[in-house]
């Protein structure tokens, strides 16, 4: 993280000093979430010291995954004894596209335990390849969402999606998956939006935020590494995925846009790291330095 620093010489030593910056006027600090896929290592390891260790570096809110499996449950229990709130949570997709799969739970199943846990939103977090092979899987996707999205609007939870970078990538008639669920989701269901993955697509983070103004419930900031080849549909190594401040996306005007677009809540998160405590603090104490 870029910090200015007060350098002064006492007898000889150099003594390095922060800079007692103002704090960030940035929106949406008051309530900066994580979306705990970033210490799932850790977690597996030590969720109550993992998650003692999100309330010390300075988050507010945290996002599990999922749900409602008796690990993101204990995840929920826990971040609220640390004072943090828990609004959002990834689930099983296959419950909404895919409920004739064995040991799937059903999506009613989901949305009443979701009630009981005093959520708000769900998110699907990803698309399997065989349901985004063309353009006609995508609008069945979305077809199958909208109806999860009445479901989930009559128990007064947000149903959204969230993106990674394969949607973008143009297919029939010059369109891509993204265009179809923009044209085909209904006002009821919503998109999370991860900037890393909208930016790996080849699109403007800021332009599809305006795009979709009033459509997006929430935010992934994820920064992405500079020189980072772009577009990129496939998999990408470990090392694209960086610190926020330290990557090629300016997370300022994204959440400043934001604030003004509708969208509730923006949560960090980094898919890798070798050292995902030490990522989680330089990303926060990154944003909290921003007052200008």
């Amino acid at each position: 993280m870029k910090r200015r620093n007060f350098i002064t010489n006492a007898g000889g030593l150099l003594i390095t000093l922060p800079s007692f910056a103002r704090p960030s006027n940035l929106p949406y600090m008051d309530q900066i979430g994580i979306q705990l896929y970033t210490l799932r290592k850790e977690i597996r390891k030590d969720l109550k010291a993992t998650i003692k260790a999100v309330a010390k570096a300075g988050y507010k809110q945290v996002e599990p995954y999922g749900f409602p499996s008796a690990q993101s449950i204990e995840m929920i229990k826990e971040a609220r004894k640390c004072g943090m709130k828990v609004n959002s949570s990834h689930f099983d997709w296959n419950s909404v596209l895919h409920p004739e799969y064995k040991g799937v739970l059903p999506f009613k199943e989901i949305l009443s335990l979701a009630e009981k846990h005093r959520l708000s939103h769900l998110v699907i977090p990803y698309l399997a390849e065989g349901d985004r092979k063309n353009l006609d899987g995508y609008k069945k996707v979305s077809e199958s969402l909208n109806q999860a999205a009445e479901l989930s609007t009559s128990a007064n939870i947000q149903l959204a999606y969230h993106n990674h970078a394969f949607e973008f990538k143009t297919m029939d008639d010059g369109k891509s998956g993204y265009d179809i669920f923009i044209e085909n989701f209904s006002s009821k269901m919503a998109f999370e939006m991860d900037v890393f993955w909208v930016k790996l697509g080849g699109e403007n983070p800021v332009a599809m935020i305006k795009k979709l103004k009033g459509r997006i419930s929430q935010l992934h900031l994820k920064d992405l590494k500079k020189k980072s080849g772009i577009p990129n549909f496939g998999k990408v190594t470990p090392d694209t995925f960086d610190e926020i401040g330290d990557g090629m996306i300016q997370m300022e005007p994204i959440m400043r846009i934001a604030q003004n677009s509708g969208i509730q809540h923006c949560h960090v998160e980094q898919d890798q790291s070798p050292d995902a405590i030490a990522s989680i603090n330089k990303s926060i104490q990154y944003l909290k330095s921003k007052s200008f």
